[in-house]
């Protein structure tokens, strides 16, 4: 298979992951995998400048993943997941985004 990025996920949504029904996760691992392939908003979305969404749903459940793109990484394309949680209205909450750019921002080592 030739992936369009490669996916790298944080020890917080390993841990996320562990909290999810084993179907919606597997669904939730699906999608991550199936994003990596094609290019659709459905799964995976920008939010921001920096910050993207990798989505699914899955019995009536909106269960979101929020990355980054490594820009300084020597593999080409990797996509960096912050964290989990599961979408309770229209729009991802701000402080969410808020806190995927706060990851990001320790994961370059500017953090403060």
């Amino acid at each position: 298979m030739d992936y369009k990025f490669d996916i790298e996920l944080l020890d917080e949504v390993d841990q996320f992951l562990e909290t999810l029904d084993e179907k919606t996760r597997e669904k939730v691992l699906y999608n991550l995998w199936k994003a990596r392939m094609v290019n659709d908003s459905e799964l995976f979305k920008k939010l921001s400048e920096d910050i993207w969404e990798f989505r699914t749903l899955y019995q009536g459940n909106q269960v979101r993943l929020l990355a980054f793109w490594d820009k300084t990484s020597v593999k080409p394309k990797i996509v960096i997941c912050t964290h989990g949680f599961v979408k309770k209205g229209w729009k991802v909450p701000y402080q969410e985004i808020e806190k995927a750019t706060r990851i990001m921002k320790l994961y370059y080592g500017n953090g403060k």
